[in-house]
């Protein structure tokens, strides 16, 4: 049991990653505002979390113009998606042996 837990991946363990994450496995790409739309999270927090994740090489950050607005969209990277459906596995797991 000790060794599933130390295998949790700790950048999911926010509520709000492990929400980000899952919408971006399932949508190949999601703007800022969409993402804080479906979440209901406020601009700060999404952007503090999506950092995080950024930083740990898990999404990928694009920004643009569309006219004249700014658009910024994120995906799941190639090691964002492993370290997630690790993630989730190692979860599966945890509960299953309870």
């Amino acid at each position: 049991m000790n060794d599933l837990l130390s295998r949790f991946n700790k950048a999911f363990e926010s509520k709000a990653r492990l929400n980000i994450m899952s919408v971006l496995m399932v949508n190949d790409v999601m703007s800022f505002n969409d993402l804080k739309d479906l979440l209901a999270l406020t601009d700060g927090n999404l952007a503090t979390h999506l950092r995080a994740l950024e930083e740990s090489g898990y999404i990928a950050v694009e920004k643009q113009f569309v006219g004249r607005k700014p658009k910024t969209t994120y995906r799941a990277t190639e090691a964002g998606r492993t370290a997630f459906t690790d993630h989730l596995n190692v979860l599966e797991a945890f509960i299953r042996n309870m």
